[in-house]
């Protein structure tokens, strides 16, 4: 059984009643329209998986700087956070023909997802059918993605060439130059 009650001060329960069954109406419709765009962690193992379909995953790497020396996730592309949203179109343009997109920075916590909402928003404002079904932000980020031993690519090419090491190759060049 559902009980209503009207908040303090109301003097007309009724209205209060209506107008909740509008802010109901209006936020379904609104969240239907919102459900192909909404933004979901991924962790590094579903990524794994995922990445098997290369063609169908773009994954977008947001950190600045740190992405030349600390490394990168192989095939990924980069828009730094910094200019991200000058060069969004680019984004657009470059993902084209891919179903979901994978956006990280270094620990996923606030350049990630804040880049992912950013071309979210453009695709909603853009009104344009991309073929994007997900995107998704990866949980932990690079940084987790790397201490979990998973590749990275050290390469400088842009875009990315894929030459992947994991840590214990890095480590044995390291030991090999010293």
């Amino acid at each position: 059984m559902l009980e209503v009650r009207s908040p303090k001060g109301a003097s007309n329960s009724n209205s209060w009643l209506c107008f909740r069954r509008n802010k109901k109406k209006k936020k379904t419709k609104e969240s239907s329209s919102d459900m192909a765009r909404s933004i979901s962690y991924i962790t590094g193992s579903q990524l794994l998986s995922l990445r098997r379909r290369p063609n169908n995953v773009a994954i977008i790497d947001v950190r600045d700087d740190e992405r030349s020396y600390d490394g990168h996730i192989a095939g990924s592309l980069h828009y730094a956070n910094d200019t991200f949203y000058d060069k969004i179109s680019n984004l657009a343009q470059e993902v084209k023909g891919k179903d979901t997109l994978v956006f990280h920075c270094a620990l996923s916590q606030v350049r990630g997802p804040s880049c992912a909402r950013k071309f979210a928003n453009y695709l909603e404002e853009m009104k344009e059918d991309t073929g994007i079904k997900d995107i998704l932000v990866l949980e932990r980020g690079f940084n987790g993605w790397e201490s979990s031993g998973r590749p990275v690519c050290r390469c400088n090419s842009i875009p990315c060439k894929g030459e992947v090491q994991t840590e214990t190759e890095t480590e044995t060049e390291t030991e090999k130059k010293a």
